[in-house]
């Protein structure tokens, strides 16, 4: 990896802890993270703990949990990590938002067209029980200013019969930006519920709850927080502070510190968000993963993640702008995760095996390109991806 190409102290000291080959393009962040040095060895150390489980103290069923809310909350700007839970995954996260959320008949759910399952199946659950709409709000056909045109259509569909918005602050496929500031000030207005997923923006992009406010906000891992598989975060605002979670464990009860008394069951739940974690959510093996690389993320500062991404890709998105190829206005969309359409006739499958014999990942939908770039990326990176396309436009 050549140094040269950092401009950031820190973003070079976090790219120097990844060890993909010199040979692979891995621009897929949006898929999946690759594991840093630091973080891989804090999973092997936690796996390590194991051998020898006497050593597992009961303050570290509290400890180790409480580590990874904190540094959560510190990356979220949000003074109660209290306000965190450890969930498994975005589906769980969201389902413990719908089972908390009184719909009416007739009452509207809307959400971005396209957006991923996960923030789809539990809204259609809930508006098949209770007569709500699922309100869809698709970007319009044409791609001039599409990104504003978007985001006006979103706070249009906004009004008096809106329950809540679920919503990224990014699109998963093509990296358009949500005004989220605008949509929180447009569902306050008509008493809405604004609950965001985060998945493809938190670890990469500022997220400031004190100034949002958003009623919840959820994560998975195993992307831009750079950590392991099968564990998430979210945080839930005042508005879930009496919720029912959707399982009951003995960690979610008032008092459960106590060991000796957890025979005299306790009908109250903890206060804020632990309320809503996911039973056994100590994982002593993934969440000192997670617990460490969000510790790197913080060091390194999500802003300056972002600002490499912006300034490894300025050069390729104007070349292939040039070579015909349509984008979102550097304006409407990140520079961590954008879609790039490539000219009609081009012929996709032959892209396809191009990539793969040349070690270049990205992932391809339709005459779509998404390309997620990260600190372990360089212009050069770049320019072989350019390269490749070239060969057969």
């Amino acid at each position: 990896m050549n140094a040269t190409s950092f401009t950031n102290p820190s973003v070079q000291t976090m790219a120097a802890e990844f060890q993909l080959p010199e040979y692979i393009c891995y621009l897929n962040c949006a898929s999946k993270s690759p594991m840093a040095r630091r973080v891989e060895q804090a999973g092997i150390d936690a796996f390590r703990t194991k051998r020898l489980p006497y050593e597992v103290s009961n303050q570290d069923f509290y400890g180790i949990p409480k580590l990874l809310r904190e540094e959560f909350a510190n990356l979220i700007n949000c003074p109660n990590p209290e306000r965190v839970a450890i969930i498994p995954s975005v589906s769980y996260g969201i389902a413990q938002v719908a089972n908390n959320v009184k719909t009416k008949e007739g009452e509207e759910i809307i959400l971005a067209a396209e957006q991923f399952p996960s923030d789809v199946y539990v809204w259609q659950k809930l508006a098949d029980k209770t007569g709500a709409i699922i309100k869809f709000v698709s970007p319009p056909d044409s791609s001039t200013e599409r990104g504003k045109a978007w985001n006006q259509a979103i706070l249009n569909a906004i009004g008096p019969k809106t329950a809540l918005v679920c919503i990224g602050n990014i699109h998963w496929t093509d990296g358009t930006i949500f005004d989220l500031a605008a949509i929180r000030k447009r569902t306050r207005e008509h008493q809405a519920l604004l609950i965001v997923d985060g998945t493809q923006s938190v670890g990469v992009m500022p997220m400031d709850v004190e100034s949002l406010q958003p009623d919840a906000l959820i994560c998975a891992g195993y992307k831009w927080l750079m950590g392991p598989y099968s564990i998430g975060l979210g945080y839930y605002g005042e508005a879930f502070d009496e919720g029912e979670p959707i399982e009951e464990n003995w960690k979610n009860r008032l008092g459960s510190e106590n060991f000796a008394d957890l025979v005299n069951y306790q009908p109250q739940y903890k206060d804020f968000a632990i309320r809503y974690e996911v039973g056994e959510s100590t994982n002593f093996f993934l969440a000192p993963i997670q617990t460490e690389a969000l510790k790197m993320i913080n060091e390194t500062g999500p802003l300056n993640i972002h600002e490499h991404c912006r300034e490894i890709s300025t050069n390729f998105i104007q070349e292939i702008q040039q070579d015909g190829a349509w984008m979102e206005n550097s304006a409407d969309r990140a520079a961590h995760l954008f879609g790039v359409k490539l000219p009609a006739g081009t012929d996709i499958k032959a892209l396809k095996v191009l990539l793969e014999k040349e070690h270049v990942f990205v992932s391809v939908r339709g005459n779509f390109i998404r390309i997620a770039p990260h600190v372990y990326n360089t212009e050069a990176l770049f320019q072989k991806l350019l390269t490749s396309i070239r060969t057969i436009l």
